[in-house]
């Protein structure tokens, strides 16, 4: 289990390597373009954002190569560790009162259950519910409406009159 959360604090880590030249480049450009635009005093919105957009695109540009070879290890690790390390661990058995882990209160739901007698009576009859009225029953086998003879269609029609 103890490699299991290793992997993933490795997988946050591959993924901060990755985003963060992107981020930091984008934060770079916003405070270069926000000092030019208080000097200036030009203050459009829409200035920030063409430089931002061709330099961090840029730097995945420039950076992609890293990038990919920091997946395809990442990747590669992954699946040694499903394949070759998992399998040879030997805690595939579970213990004999793993049960009481997955369902801590099921003491206490049946006894909840045994002491509300109507749905006890419904968990013993399962197929005669005591609040279930016969009008409120729902037929099982609804058979199928007959309908008359069907016109064709018009594809049909156009063979019918030989066209």
């Amino acid at each position: 289990m103890e490699l299991l959360v290793e992997y993933l604090a490795k997988g946050f880590m591959v993924m901060l390597s990755i985003s963060m030249p992107c981020v930091l480049v984008a934060a770079a450009v916003g405070l270069v373009v926000g000092i030019l635009q208080a000097v200036t005093q030009v203050q459009e919105q829409t200035i920030a954002a063409a430089p931002k957009i061709c330099l961090v695109f840029l730097s995945i540009v420039i950076l992609g190569g890293y990038f990919l070879k920091v997946l395809t290890n990442y990747v590669y690790e992954g699946v040694n560790l499903a394949f070759q390390v998992t399998p040879k661990n030997d805690s595939f058995v579970l213990p004999n009162d793993y049960f009481k882990h997955t369902h801590p209160f099921s003491a206490e739901m049946q006894d909840k259950i045994n002491s509300n007698s109507s749905m006890n009576s419904a968990l013993k009859n399962k197929g005669n519910i005591p609040w279930d009225k016969k009008a409120t029953k729902h037929k099982i086998y609804v058979p199928a409406k007959q309908t008359p003879l069907n016109e064709p269609n018009f594809i049909e029609k156009l063979k019918i009159q030989g066209n």
